[in-house]
């Protein structure tokens, strides 16, 4: 299984999957005052029951409690990610 990777600017990131220099999940957000907002996550349909995107979810969830950020989960999966976790809303916007 490859390691999910990530990528940021001063406004948006990317959490994202390739397999063989293909892009196979993605999670895309954006920032501001500090809140990461979850606006996208998409896998590819030949690997969708993987858990890929509960992963990418998962991994920004972790990556902005080392940060101290909050998360506003806009995303509709990453919603009902978050409804599942009760944990996590320590840093639900």
């Amino acid at each position: 299984m490859p390691s999910i990777q990530h990528n940021e600017n001063d406004s948006r990131g990317i959490f994202f999957l390739k397999e063989n220099n293909k892009t196979i999940a993605e999670l895309t957000y954006s920032l501001k005052d500090n809140v990461m907002t979850i606006g996208h996550t998409e896998v590819d349909p030949t690997q969708e029951g993987k858990g890929l995107g509960t992963q990418l979810v998962t991994k920004s969830y972790h990556f902005e409690k080392e940060k101290g950020r909050k998360i506003h989960p806009l995303c509709p999966f990453a919603e009902v990610l978050f409804d599942k976790n009760d944990s996590w809303n320590t840093l639900r916007v």
